[in-house]
């Protein structure tokens, strides 16, 4: 029984593949398509204190929902192009980070680990 990660990585490669898609989606394109659908997101933000991010959620869900699920199709589709395992890769990253980002010392921190 296929994963459902992967059962939605099939979905977007046959979606790319029917439309002919893949001599567009190197890896250079993919990245930038990425941060084009990060600003997009960020828009719903922008000037906004907390309580305004609240509200914005609020009557904007859908459009918040659909930026954030292009982010995560292009994320997923660079992955599978470049042969990276997403889960595997967030794994490994997970580590690295947990040893940058001790508990005793990053606790309740913003600051960045070379701050720590």
């Amino acid at each position: 029984m296929m994963s459902r990660f992967a059962e939605i990585a099939a979905k977007i490669r046959t979606f790319r593949d029917e439309r002919d898609w893949a001599r567009f989606h190197n890896p250079k394109d993919m990245a930038i398509a990425i941060s084009l659908e990060s600003g997009e997101l960020l828009e719903h933000f922008l000037w906004k204190d907390s309580t305004e991010v609240e509200a914005r959620i609020r009557s904007h869900r859908s459009e918040i929902t659909d930026e954030i699920a292009d982010i995560a199709i292009y994320l997923t589709e660079l992955a599978d192009n470049l042969g990276i395992d997403l889960f595997d890769a967030m794994e490994e990253k997970l580590g690295k980070n947990a040893l940058k980002y001790p508990v005793s010392l990053a606790r309740g921190s913003a600051k960045k680990y070379t701050e720590l």
